[in-house]
């Protein structure tokens, strides 16, 4: 009985001790100056001793409060190069935008849609090669719901005459682009997910590749033609979100970190911690501020 008392004891205690070792996720950081000149070398000196440290420097695409974002008000711009050939040639190409097609490429499902007119805030081809666009931002047509979708369409049009014209669409990109200026890269010509939809003249429809989009038109015998060609959605609003640098985990030591700000600026640096134990985690946030001048 006494043995099974002394037992006990000493699980208890043991557990006590294991609850008391687990491993502090408390972190101090400390700088040898408040404000720094763009490109100097801010040294982040450390008293603590975490498993884990993860740094975000509290610029454009690293700030600590957006790492868990899921929607913004972001936009979406676009970008192209055209060509147009042959024949008289005229505005028969067509750059439209939709936040209410339903993604179902029939001809049914387009004409249900609402597509609006952009052509304007373009500039396409008059017979030069690779024609410049221009950044063309589709923030306006944008919908302000966060899982709304977007699609960009190009629709051809053209009527039976001795030549139809020939587009080629050379290059795209699409680039989203959040509220404090970061962009990301969605799609370019070969992952746009580019489907082509016939409305008059089946024999005579977009090639679509993963180099270009291109419209040969017809000749004297070819009748009226009207062709789409539509990009896959775009989850506007979607965020992406902002990224801490992982500086070390339990199998690494460390003192101290180096980083240099190229932008001017006041910086809210922060150290994410967190620590795991046989017994339990904890977790840890130090911040500090970095002012960077000129």
């Amino acid at each position: 009985m006494e043995r099974s008392l002394i037992y006990s004891m000493l699980l208890l205690l043991f557990a006590s001790c294991m609850k008391e070792d687990i491993a502090s996720a408390d972190l101090q950081v400390m700088t040898d100056a408040s404000t720094y000149q763009v490109g100097d070398t801010v040294v982040f000196r450390f008293e603590g001793a975490p498993d884990n440290i993860v740094f975000y420097s509290g610029e454009r695409g690293r700030n600590y409060e957006l790492k868990d974002r899921q929607y913004a008000d972001n936009d979406l711009q676009i970008d192209f190069k055209t060509l147009v050939q042959w024949g008289v040639i005229y505005d028969n190409l067509q750059l439209l935008v939709s936040n209410d097609f339903s993604g179902v490429y029939t001809a049914d499902e387009i004409s249900r849609a609402k597509w609006v007119d952009i052509s304007d805030k373009a500039v396409f081809s008059t017979g030069q090669d690779n024609t410049p666009s221009g950044t063309v931002s589709l923030k306006p047509y944008a919908s302000p719901a966060d899982t709304a979708t977007m699609y960009v369409a190009f629709r051809y049009t053209d009527f039976q005459k001795p030549q139809q014209n020939r587009w080629v669409i050379r290059t795209f990109n699409a680039v989203k682009v959040s509220p404090e200026g970061v962009e990301t890269n969605v799609a370019t010509m070969s992952s746009a997910g580019w489907k082509g939809i016939s409305f008059l003249n089946d024999s005579k429809v977009w090639t679509i590749s993963a180099a270009q989009l291109l419209m040969y038109g017809g000749v004297a015998a070819d009748t009226d033609n009207d062709d789409w060609v539509i990009s896959k959605g775009f989850k506007v609003r979607e965020s992406v979100a902002d990224k801490g640098t992982a500086l070390k985990n339990i199998s690494a030591s460390m003192r101290e970190y180096k980083y240099v700000y190229k932008t001017p600026g006041v910086y809210k640096a922060v150290f994410e911690t967190s620590s795991t134990w046989y017994s339990g985690r904890k977790e840890g946030y130090t911040e500090i501020t970095v002012n960077i001048k000129p």
